[in-house]
């Protein structure tokens, strides 16, 4: 079953809620580097993001590109952006990554067809 965006989005909340407040504060110290690393810093925060995309694709993980592209989009990448993005870890990767490069074209169409909030 395919999920949509929202859906995606909702599950992600959700399942990290329960992760965060299971009471193991190593999972808490793990995602809150996890997220300060892709903050403004030196390198501003789309461009973080945009790396990390990359790396997911390369390792293969569609729950991870999925997100690095929302969090793309939301930091004000564009298409274009992407496509470059995604040409680095085709390159980096290989042929291993075109299924994964399918995978993204098809999120981030989703994501940036998504009715604009008013």
């Amino acid at each position: 079953m395919k999920k949509n965006v929202t859906e995606t989005r909702k599950y992600r909340t959700e399942m990290n809620d329960k992760i965060l407040n299971s009471g193991f504060r190593d999972f808490n110290k793990f995602f809150a580097l996890d997220n300060k690393a892709y903050i403004n810093g030196a390198l501003p925060a789309k461009t973080k993001e945009l790396m990390g995309l990359a790396a997911s694709m390369v390792l293969r993980c569609n729950d991870c590109i999925f997100y690095h592209i929302d969090r793309s989009i939301q930091e004000g990448a564009t298409k274009e952006e992407l496509y470059e993005t995604f040409n680095v870890a085709l390159i980096v990767g290989g042929s291993i990554v075109i299924p994964h490069l399918r995978y993204a074209f098809e999120i981030m169409e989703d994501i940036f067809n998504l009715p604009s909030k008013v």
